[in-house]
């Protein structure tokens, strides 16, 4: 398959029958076959005639994107190979899934039926350009917005990995655009760089329309997200430090999070080789070895210029000290390089914990999330009124028992 065509199982049926896209300012968000009022709930906002979506339609859809997510896996392993590392990998994969699936189950249940998620807006014409939006219940006053892109490897990435983190966000008052970007061999890195822009782009001029605050936009990535999340950012400064025409402004965005990432590719080759996205594999998804300075935030960084750091947002990079897929040391190392750059920086390291414990185990158990309100506590940093509901929030409930998560943690092949 060559990059830029759509892959088996890509946005057809359901997904793209649910797609969105804005239309003639503030007044709503015109689907291809009718206007969406704003002041419809986003469910009912999806059938586009006024009408609800019934059960049926729900399921369908999410038929569709269940079979999108395994086309992605199938893709993924026919990349990988099936020697005996995969397959073992793949077993633990499987153990991992089952023993989080009453968890998974009700985050699917949520993602798929819940009145405050609106699925599939679309931001671009490219194939997966498209984003889901969780919306908080309260509409009395426009709200911080997080654009979110996911993590997967370059290769398995998918809007709705964000459905957990969309959800305690936006229990806690914050819109949340989880951003779908094509994957490789769908594209390259240059083309998840290209989406994430386009999607960025999107949510700054258009959040006002979901009831976001432009004021005050958040981006945030996850694992590969973070990667392709800081080279967009980056580049974007570069742009704006020449004088170049953008669709969007670096001071559009108030923060970066970046989590678990890792900022310079050049040296993570060798690391994940090991880990079993082979060497071939990676060249190829971030095209070729002449191009990984380029798309290693911490060398763009290095070379930048102070015209382009001082135009950097704050940068919060948030990492697990136990971290086996990318090692901590990827986020201390950058946030030490931005530091000696001039930048504004702030690394959180979380002692003990893996690749995926801050992104799923942690909230999984119900309580208060380390991660979640981390964020929040940046976001929430100037407004006193939402510090004060915070504190009175409630607490999330448990959703997978502790043995279960235990058991996993120590089976995950990530």
């Amino acid at each position: 398959m060559q990059p830029g065509n759509q892959p088996s199982g890509g946005d057809g049926g359901g997904a793209e029958a649910e797609a969105f896209v804005p239309h003639g300012g503030p007044q709503g968000l015109r689907r291809r076959t009718g206007l969406v009022s704003l002041n419809s709930s986003p469910r009912s906002a999806r059938a586009g005639d006024g009408r609800r979506t019934t059960f049926r339609e729900d399921v369908g859809h999410a038929a569709a994107e269940t079979y999108l997510v395994t086309g992605l896996a199938f893709t993924l392993l026919g990349y990988l190979g099936v020697g005996y590392r995969w397959i073992s990998q793949l077993m633990a994969l499987l153990l991992y899934a089952v023993l989080l699936m009453p968890g998974f189950i009700k985050v699917g249940y949520y993602y798929f039926f819940s009145s405050q998620v609106c699925r599939s807006v679309i931001y671009g014409d490219q194939p997966r350009n498209r984003l889901d939006l969780y919306i908080p219940k309260d509409h009395s006053k426009s709200c911080p917005v997080v654009a979110f892109v996911t993590g997967g490897a370059w290769i398995i990435g998918y809007k709705a990995w964000g459905a957990l983190l969309g959800r305690r966000l936006a229990e806690r008052g914050i819109l949340v655009a989880c951003i779908d970007y094509r994957n490789f061999p769908q594209g390259t890195i240059s083309d998840m760089v290209s989406d994430a822009s386009e999607a960025i782009s999107f949510i700054c001029n258009s959040a006002v329309f979901f009831g976001g605050d432009p004021n005050k936009i958040y981006l945030m990535g996850q694992s590969a997200g973070a990667h392709i999340a800081a080279c967009t950012l980056l580049e974007q400064a570069a742009k704006e430090s020449k004088g170049d025409h953008t669709s969007w402004n670096v001071a559009q965005i108030k923060a970066y999070f970046g989590l678990s990432g890792g900022y310079n590719v050049q040296n993570l080759v060798d690391h994940f080789h090991e880990r079993g996205l082979y060497r071939s594999i990676f060249l190829s998804i971030m095209e070729g070895e002449e191009s990984l300075p380029r798309f290693s935030p911490e060398i763009v960084a290095k070379k930048s210029s102070a015209e382009a750091i001082a135009l950097l947002p704050q940068i919060v990079l948030m990492h697990g000290t136990t971290d086996y897929s990318i090692p901590s040391s990827a986020s201390e190392t950058f946030a030490d390089v931005l530091k000696q750059a001039g930048g504004k920086v702030k690394l959180q390291l979380y002692e003990g914990k893996t690749h995926t414990d801050v992104f799923l185990q942690d909230p999984l158990r119900g309580g208060r999330d380390q991660l979640v309100e981390d964020v929040i506590s940046v976001i929430h940093a100037d407004d006193a009124d939402a510090r004060e509901k915070d504190a009175l929030a409630p607490i999330p409930e448990r959703l997978v028992y502790e043995w279960q998560i235990k058991l996993a943690r120590q089976i995950s092949p990530f």
